[in-house]
């Protein structure tokens, strides 16, 4: 077992060391993790605590509310200047850490690749490490990597995008790693590992550490991801405010404290970003005990929708008031093969979108595919003749959005008659959240499916609904059969049996099955479905380890 041992501090690895978990566990990194929980992980829990009393709260039938005026809404204070490099980021694509999607997405043209350790993979212990040493020789620029099938060689370009890093959210814990017997947080670990073993190199690249802060529900969350960096600037002897983070607005309760979030990290921030799928999913997890506020299927709720609509206007007024990025969403399309008339309707769609992110004054935007970084460029180059838009477009109809705004959902006289909710669009996100969770139990963490990049966000729209509607026993409108648990279970059965073809288990597909059965049909929402499912791909080694 690998350790790491001084004054008061044990920091322990359960997992067999490959190269890459030795190249990346150096004790100088453990010690950074160990002090960085010692320091942090009472915090982290009690924040984790005030999620499960609000989401009490909201069972009971209460909402979340603007918080009172404070130093954050009021005065002229301004987030940090932004650095030369990312003055302009009109186009950012994401990917997983594997090493052929870093040096994919460093090459696509984009102004900004984000590496993903958190919705678009799975994290393993292999991944999470491989992906680790991936981003430090994408740094150092020695990155290659050769396909066995076809030997391909790939290599970064001369210009290649900025690197920006997403760590796992605040939720996830990391088995494999102990600090004196407790279980280190996932989002400390990969921050820290990717800041102790770049920053240093990143600084004489003429870039930083720049990173995205998924899943914040709160101000408070903001302020402990501040001291967390804090803390490890001083650690590794930076300057103060080296590092760099975009918040992704993805959680409906962080609607309503946009400005404290950017206040806690005003001398870090990069802005904050709509997280578009994630933020559907938390409203309907959110308010799953509502009756009066059932989504509609997801393919109704688009950046169209009141809540949707509103919350971009609010985002925007407040980051360009404090002087930095209001960035757009992510278009999940991807190219549709030997289908070109398909294919045109679907990069057409993708235009559209991007149309209303530049004229509604964000300063970029988020693609899947390397396919479509050209088609958001053209948007964006054609309307945003500057690098952003923070000093020239204010987003004033943002001053005005009430909660009650933030909570609209779509008029059914503004949905299709009798399409709100079909039998067809419960099949389908059925077989979407049991994609997703077989591939993530294999160590996938993003598949496409119906011409779309499916990750965990975008998954967890269909569980949280499809639980939602079978909670409240509502019926699909094209039969007006009511959805029940039976009916889950044969949906459920079926979809597996296909891809098993009628004979033993393939991939994990049987796992997935049961899995997602019981998720869709408990008496309570799960929080997360990587949750859940993590115990399942916890190494034995960990096991073995508790029992010596």
């Amino acid at each position: 077992m690998l350790e790491f041992r001084s004054e008061n501090l044990l920091v322990q690895v359960h997992a067999p060391l490959s190269d890459a978990a030795t190249e990346v566990l150096t004790p100088g990194a453990l010690r950074l993790i160990g002090v960085l929980h010692s320091t942090f992980a009472g915090r982290r829990q009690a924040l984790l605590e005030k999620r499960q009393c609000r989401q009490t709260e909201f069972d009971s039938g209460l909402v979340p509310h603007f918080l009172p005026p404070s130093p954050a809404t009021q005065g002229n204070w301004k987030c940090a200047p932004i650095p030369v490099d990312i003055q302009d980021r009109r186009v950012e694509i994401t990917g997983p850490v594997d090493r052929k999607m870093v040096c994919n997405g460093l090459n696509s043209g984009a102004n900004v690749y984000m590496a993903d350790f958190e919705d678009s993979s799975s994290p393993t212990f292999s991944n999470l490490m491989e992906g680790q040493v991936n981003l430090r020789d994408a740094v150092k620029k020695t990155i290659q990597y050769t396909n066995p099938a076809t030997g391909k060689v790939y290599k970064l370009n001369p210009k290649t995008a900025v690197l920006f890093v997403r760590p796992r959210g605040w939720h996830l814990d990391e088995a494999h790693i102990t600090i004196n017997g407790k279980v280190a947080s996932g989002a400390i670990v990969d921050f820290a590992l990717y800041l102790f073993h770049n920053a240093h190199a990143l600084a004489k690249n003429g870039t930083g550490p720049y990173y995205y802060l998924p899943k914040l529900e709160s101000h408070l969350e903001a302020r402990l991801w501040n001291d967390v960096i804090t803390a490890s600037q001083n650690f590794l002897g930076i300057p103060y405010g080296t590092v760099r983070a975009t918040v992704l607005l993805e959680t409906i309760t962080a609607a309503f404290e946009m400005e404290e979030i950017l206040y806690e990290l005003r001398d870090h921030s990069l802005g904050l970003n709509c997280g578009r799928w994630d933020y559907l999913f938390s409203f309907i997890k959110k308010f799953c005990n509502h009756g009066n506020l059932i989504a509609p299927d997801r393919a109704y709720l688009t950046m169209t929708t009141p809540l949707m609509e509103a919350y971009v206007k609010r985002l925007i007024f407040i980051c360009h008031k404090r002087g930095t990025f209001a960035m757009g969403g992510m278009s999940a399309s991807i190219p549709i093969k030997n289908d070109s008339k398909r294919n045109a309707a679907a990069m057409q769609k993708v235009e559209q979108d991007k149309l209303r992110e530049v004229l509604a004054g964000h300063d970029g935007s988020w693609v899947a595919h390397p396919a479509l970084v050209q088609v958001a460029k053209k948007v964006f180059d054609q309307h945003m003749k500057t690098p952003n838009q923070i000093a020239t477009q204010t987003g004033s109809e943002g001053a005005n959005i009430t909660e009650a705004d933030l909570l609209k959902l779509p008029d059914e006289a503004s949905l299709p008659t009798g399409q709100a909710i079909t039998s067809a669009g419960l099949a389908r996100g059925i077989q979407i959240v049991l994609a997703y969770t077989e591939a993530w139990l294999r160590g996938v963490g993003c598949i496409p499916l119906h011409n779309a990049m499916e990750d965990a966000a975008t998954a967890e729209i269909s569980r949280a609904q499809i639980w939602q509607w079978r909670h409240h026993g509502v019926k699909t409108q094209d039969d007006s059969q009511v959805i029940t648990a039976e009916r889950i279970f044969q949906l459920v059965d079926q979809e597996v049996n296909n891809q098993c073809d009628g004979s033993g288990d393939k991939g994990k597909w049987r796992l997935a099955g049961k899995l997602v059965e019981t998720m869709l049909t408990k008496d309570k929402l799960d929080n997360f479905l990587t949750s859940v499912c993590y115990p399942y791909i916890v190494t034995n080694q960990l096991e073995q380890d508790s029992k010596l």
